[in-house]
């Protein structure tokens, strides 16, 4: 591609996705700010439920919406695009005034599966935080196979996804720090030690905040107590805590269950001692 035409097409990208797309925002993306953390996973984990309640902290403000999916999926939008997405200069000195300090994020879950995220962020955000909330992989792939189902795009019985998977999951490339390829399966997105070294041997550990869905679930307060903490701000009791994308759906078949937990388990437990914490999943 000439020079001529690279020209044009970041010209087109501007107007079209900055200008016409994001209006004022885009506009005034100059005047904006940039995420100072990320909540970078798991998908059906609970991290849309997060991205509200943190908004209730004082000194947090989000973003214009969760899963932006900048440094994946629309990385060729521009920094000018992502930054429309962001509070101004005159928010940040507001909250900044008000509460002491001001943060802000960028919620997309699916950034945890591609290691080309983990080091574009790296790379453009070195000393950020990363929040990544883990739930039962038998759980989140049950979840998101229902959440296809209600969309149309899944047909096949549950029960047809486990053999399938099960099958491609033994062939991946174990080479590999995670193997792409099972991102966009329902159980390759729970192999978790998988996709935890990348970011584990790009930032240091005390970076990188781990959270429990189901504590989460049960005890919302006290982990959002401990995000305030690891973000280095204060504690915040919030009484109107809200829970976003609960979908009900029939139990799982027994004989599924237990067969997932044996196929799991490994993969578990090596993140129990990648984490040093047992989770405790079954």
């Amino acid at each position: 591609m000439s020079i001529m035409n690279r020209i044009i097409k970041k010209i087109y990208r501007f107007v079209r996705y900055v200008i016409i797309q994001r209006n004022v925002y885009g506009l005034t993306s100059f005047m904006r700010v940039s995420p100072d953390f990320f909540v970078a996973g798991v998908v059906r984990s609970g991290t849309t439920s997060l991205y509200h309640n943190l908004d209730k902290h004082p000194s947090i403000v989000k973003s214009a919406y969760d899963e932006l999916g900048f440094f994946d999926s629309n990385f060729q939008l521009g920094w000018m695009w992502y930054r429309s997405l962001f509070p101004t200069n005159i928010q940040k000195r507001k909250v900044e005034k008000e509460s002491g300090k001001f943060l802000t994020f960028d919620d997309t879950p699916f950034y945890i599966y591609n290691s080309v995220v983990a080091k574009r962020i790296k790379k453009f955000f070195p000393e950020t935080k990363i929040i990544v909330v883990l739930r039962n992989p038998i759980d989140r792939a049950y979840s998101n196979y229902f959440l296809g189902v209600k969309s149309g795009n899944e047909k096949r019985t549950f029960e047809d996804i486990v053999e399938e998977e099960i099958d491609l999951v033994n062939k991946r490339n174990k080479k590999l720090l995670f193997d792409e390829t099972l991102s966009e399966t329902h159980l390759g997105r729970g192999l978790y030690s998988d996709q935890l070294k990348i970011w584990f041997e790009l930032f240091d550990r005390n970076r990188i905040k781990i959270i429990k869905s189901e504590e989460f679930s049960q005890k919302p307060e006290k982990i959002m107590n401990e995000i305030f903490e690891f973000l280095e701000i204060k504690e915040c009791n919030i009484d109107d805590f809200e829970k976003k994308n609960v979908a009900k759906y029939p139990p799982m078949k027994k004989e599924t269950r237990k067969k997932l937990v044996k196929f799991f388990e490994p993969f578990n437990d090596e993140l129990y001692n990648m984490l040093n914490v047992n989770f405790e999943w079954k």
